[in-house]
């Protein structure tokens, strides 16, 4: 490959509505370029790298046993109302209507559209277990899409679906695609990790996210440090430490006139945060499904998981509670909400935390006031107790082994195991041994390719740019040419250098657009190749070339043996 018959545009400035890393060097680099909000066209740079993820992502799911195929992007409305998802999905799914007035949606994900394959082709037991795989463009209407690729509203994914005859044999193909999805990461040369995860809007039994460790990530992981131990913050246990001391403290209002969160009342008091509660006033489902006030209490510095909260008894749907519910129910105003002296009957749910404490603050239900000395059983009747915040550094791991330490991580790739929610859902069934018609077990394992690049990037580069792991690399090599115009030799040299390298079997490039060496070499840094090679009138005198790995501070002068040695496998 020559770059003088190849297109390449970099960019000297950093782009004005980049604001992470990876977009700004997408960007400088001239891999993508904006098309609209969340819509990016990408250039035959970046194109290079997507192609050498996929290639990854392509042999290993072939070698485990999946079967490639293709599925339409545009899906009938009907096919998802099989499933409850065509209003269940919500916004994110672009719905679209064609010139007869049918509807149609730009698909985000295919469990339908593969599950409806799967009841046309597969009739018996014998025929499984079977995982049909594609890699294509998918669409969520983001309502904010944001930093490049990273999260934008089309993307490249790769997405597989496998069926079963039993449940042993849906979870031996979960373990068989985990570990595929750890050897696609690591020969991506990324450092990762596989956390268990919530199953979410897909549903199903089991869940794992696979996460390439970034402090930009959006998500945040839990992790024991001295276990293999990994969970997304928002699926992590939360252990509660200690017992619940005696009452020591007599029940008293305390004057907080202005003072409405934990962290102002705490520092009012002269007190640690730790002994002030928060009192979340939400709207949940009593057992007769009728509306029913709730107050989700945490200590003062904790959060409370929405995740958690939601898995609970009459949660699934809840919200929070309105300034006229909270006045109704508890006589008061947001700023002082506490679960005593309410106006009426209310639920109480205590996390962990907050049932062993003892002599703590909570808000007073009347304006301007809050209450010191609260303790369970002689104030308030014993809680509901239910496991409502997050984690925090410093948590005893939930496998008792070590504590919880927290670090960023940027999600590339997520398996379910399902279960029959599709298959029971949209009648798809297969016979059994027996002759009996059963609906398969299914699982579900999507990794985002587009999304990778941007996460690699994320993980690998410097001020002079990208730095990519040697199997994304759009070349692995890059020849250059130092005044090439003045002497032939020099051109014939890369020249037969760069047909040594790739007869070897090394994807080089060979710079031969007559750039200064300042701008070529900026170039070749900022698009990240793994190995640069100099070629020049001095060193061809010396008999060397002047060599330098990207991830290296200095060039080495080196003879064409040496080099050729340091290069190849």
């Amino acid at each position: 490959m020559r770059l003088s018959r190849f297109h390449l545009r970099t960019e000297k400035e950093t782009p004005a509505d980049a604001e992470i890393i990876s977009h700004k060097l997408m960007l400088k680099a001239g891999m993508i370029r904006k098309l609209a909000a969340g819509l990016y066209t990408w250039s035959p740079l970046g194109l290079r790298v997507l192609r050498k993820v996929e290639a990854v992502v392509r042999e290993e799911m072939n070698n485990a046993g999946a079967i490639e195929m293709a599925m339409p992007s545009i899906q009938p409305k009907e096919l998802w109302e099989e499933t409850g998802r065509w209003e269940k999905f919500g916004p994110q799914l672009l719905k679209i209507r064609d010139r007869k007035e049918q509807d149609y949606c730009f698909t985000p994900t295919a469990e339908e559209a593969v599950t409806d394959f799967f009841r046309q082709e597969i009739s018996s037991y014998k025929q499984l277990p079977v995982n049909f795989y594609q890699i294509t463009t998918k669409f969520r209407d983001e309502i904010r899409p944001r930093f490049g690729v990273m999260r934008a509203r089309e993307f490249i994914m790769k997405d597989a679906y496998s069926f079963h005859a039993d449940d042993a044999s849906l979870h031996a193909e979960y373990r068989n695609m985990y570990d595929t999805y750890s050897r696609i990461f690591t020969r991506l040369g990324l450092k990762f990790r596989a956390v268990a995860a919530d199953t979410g809007a897909i549903g199903g039994s089991a869940s794992h996210e696979f996460h390439v460790l970034a402090d930009s990530g959006e998500d945040s992981i839990a992790y024991s440090d001295a276990s293999g131990f990994a969970a997304n913050v928002e699926l992590a246990e939360a252990i509660a430490v200690g017992s619940r001391a005696a009452a020591s403290e007599p029940l008293r209002d305390v004057e907080t006139p202005t003072q409405k969160t934990c962290e102002d009342v705490a520092a009012l008091l002269g007190i640690p945060l730790q002994r002030t509660v928060k009192s979340v006033a939400l709207m949940g489902m009593d057992a007769e499904d009728n509306p029913q006030f709730v107050l989700a209490l945490v200590r003062g510095d904790h959060v409370v998981n929405e995740i958690k909260l939601a898995k609970l008894p009459g949660m699934a749907d809840y919200r929070l509670a309105t300034e006229a519910e909270i006045a109704d129910h508890l006589g008061s105003e947001p700023g002082f909400l506490g679960p005593l002296r309410a106006a009426k009957p209310i639920r109480v749910l205590a996390d962990r935390s907050v049932a062993v404490m003892a002599d703590f603050v909570v808000g007073a239900n009347k304006p301007g006031f809050h209450i010191a000395g609260v303790n369970w059983g002689r104030d308030l009747p014993e809680p509901e107790i239910a496991d409502l915040r997050n984690v925090v550094a410093g948590d005893p791991s939930p496998d008792g082994q070590g504590k919880i330490a927290l670090c960023r991580g940027i999600e590339v790739g997520h398996v379910f195991a399902l279960g029959r929610k599709y298959s029971v859902a949209m009648k798809c069934a297969v016979l059994d041994a027996g002759g009996k018609a059963v609906n398969p077990a299914m699982g579900c394992y999507g990794i985002g390719v587009s999304r990778i690049v941007a996460a690699a990037i994320e993980q690998n580069h410097d001020e002079a740019g990208i730095r990519w792991p040697a199997a994304m690399a759009p070349w692995q090599v890059a020849i250059c040419m130092i005044n090439p115009k003045n002497d032939a030799a020099i051109v014939t040299a890369a020249e037969a250098l760069l047909a040594e390298l790739q007869a070897a079997g090394l994807d080089c490039v060979l710079d031969d657009r007559g750039l200064r060496p300042g701008a070529m070499f900026a170039d070749i840094e900022l698009i990240g190749i793994p190995h640069r090679i100099v070629v020049s009138g001095r060193g061809l005198e010396a008999g060397t070339f002047e060599y330098r790995a990207r991830s290296a501070q200095e060039s080495e002068n080196l003879d064409r043996e040496t080099l050729l040695a340091k290069l190849l496998p």
